[in-house]
């Protein structure tokens, strides 16, 4: 199967600590899982036309829930913490924010 910049970037994550560190131009994004580095570099740069310096990802295990005798399972997701350089511009997505 073959990715998109769409399918690699699903959604940012929009937290207290996410919105302090854009003052450093680093944005949280939620990943494909199956994406690698390089491949969230090009997504972000493609789709947002920055420049991109670093890339940092961390995979999560979805938590075990129950209601009552059923058990069930939020999704596996991979989060990655985007690094624009010096000279590039701010997403205007987060502008306003």
């Amino acid at each position: 199967m073959k990715l998109t910049n769409y399918d690699i970037i699903r959604r940012p994550v929009v937290t207290e600590k996410s919105m302090a560190s854009m003052s450093e131009k680093k944005y949280t994004f939620i990943v494909d899982i199956h994406a690698n580095k390089s491949m969230i570099k090009r997504a972000v740069e493609d789709v947002f036309g920055v420049k991109v310096e670093d890339v940092k990802t961390a995979r999560y295990i979805g938590k075990t829930k129950r209601v009552g005798v059923h058990v069930g399972k939020r999704p596996d997701y991979k989060k990655a913490v985007i690094k624009l350089a010096e000279d590039s511009k701010s997403i205007e997505f987060f502008e306003g924010m």
